[in-house]
C-alpha cells in the first residue's frame, strides 16, 4: 500500500477569504516504510502573507515572489499523490486548500479525493488520545520523535515527522 504524508503551509487560515497554499510538502510510504521519495515545492500566492501565519511558518512574501504557480506544478503534484492514501494531520484544512486551488483551475480536475483516498491523523489521535494535546508537536513528544530541527512549521519537514507519528500510531499492539 501506498501513502503520501501531506502537508501544506497557507498564506492565512481560510480560502475563502483568498488565502493561498505556499508551500506543499509530501513525503511516500510503501509497506510502513518511509522512502526518500517526495514532493516539494514553494509557490507564489500572489497574494500577501497574514501575519499570524507569518508567525508560524516564517516564510516571506519576498521570498515567494520567483517560485511557481500551483497552475505549473498541479500534473506533477497529482501525479505524485495518485491513487495514494494521503495521511494528512487536520486533513480537512490542507483538502480544503488543494480542492481551492483545483477549483481556481481552467482545467475540470475535481476534488482531491478523486485521485485518492484521505485519513486524517488529528481523527485517529484524537480517538486514542482523548483530552491532551494531539497537535503535531503534543503527538511528538509523545511518541518520542525528536523534533530538534524544527522551529517553525515547514511543510515537508513536518510531513517527515508525521510519517513517523503515523507508523507509530498504527503500529500492531
Amino acid at each position: 500500500m501506498r501513502h503520501i504524508v501531506l502537508d501544506t503551509e497557507t498564506t492565512g487560515l481560510a480560502p475563502s477569504e483568498g488565502h493561498r497554499i505556499i508551500e506543499i510538502g509530501c513525503t511516500e510510504i510503501i509497506d510502513r516504510e518511509i522512502t526518500d521519495q517526495h514532493f516539494h515545492t514553494y509557490l507564489n500566492p500572489e497574494c500577501p502573507i497574514d501575519p499570524g501565519a507569518l508567525a508560524i511558518h516564517g516564510i516571506q512574501n519576498e521570498f515567494l515572489q520567483d517560485k511557481p504557480l500551483f497552475a505549473d506544478i498541479v500534473e506533477n503534484f497529482m501525479q505524485f499523490i495518485k491513487g495514494s492514501e494521503l495521511i494528512i494531520h487536520n486533513a480537512a484544512f490542507d483538502v480544503g486548500f488543494i480542492n481551492h486551488e483545483l477549483a481556481r483551475l481552467p482545467n475540470p480536475w475535481g476534488t482531491i479525493e478523486r485521485y485518492c483516498t484521505v485519513f486524517d491523523t488529528l481523527a485517529l489521535a484524537r480517538a486514542k488520545h482523548p483530552g491532551v494535546d494531539n497537535s503535531l508537536d503534543g503527538l511528538c513528544r509523545r511518541y518520542r520523535i525528536d523534533t530538534q530541527q524544527r522551529d517553525k512549521h515547514g511543510a515537508l519537514l513536518d510531513t517527515q515527522l508525521l510519517a513517523q507519528v503515523y507508523l507509530l500510531m498504527t503500529q500492531a499492539e
